[in-house]
C-alpha cells in the first residue's frame, strides 16, 4: 500500500505530534489524535493498541520521523510517516 491508500483507509489512525500552539496557529485535523512528540513515550502502550495502520505527522515529516523511530525502537509495527500537516492535508482533500 502506498501513502495515498493509507491515508484514504477508513481504518487508518491519525496521530498528530506538533505542539499544541501549532495546532492553534496553523490548524489541526479534526480526527488526529494530538500527542506532542515529547509525549510519545508515555502513550506506547495506546498506540500499539490503535487501530492499524497509524500514520503520524507533524509540521514538516521531522518530528513525525523520530517518533516512528522510537516507536518501531519499541516493536510497534504498522507506522508511516504522512509528513507535514499542509501536504497531507492536500492529500486528504484531493
Amino acid at each position: 500500500m502506498n501513502l495515498e491508500e493509507i491515508l484514504q483507509n477508513p481504518k487508518t489512525t491519525f496521530i498528530d505530534v506538533r505542539e499544541e500552539l501549532e495546532l492553534i496557529n496553523d490548524g489541526a485535523i479534526a480526527s488526529a489524535l494530538h500527542i506532542p512528540l515529547g509525549e510519545i513515550p508515555e502513550h506506547i502502550e495506546a498506540i500499539e493498541a490503535m487501530e492499524k495502520p497509524v500514520v503520524i505527522f507533524c509540521r514538516s515529516g521531522n518530528r513525525s520521523g523520530k517518533a516512528i523511530e522510537f516507536l518501531e525502537a519499541q516493536g510497534i509495527e504498522g507506522l508511516y510517516n504522512g509528513g507535514g500537516y499542509l501536504d497531507l492535508v492536500d492529500i486528504l482533500e484531493s
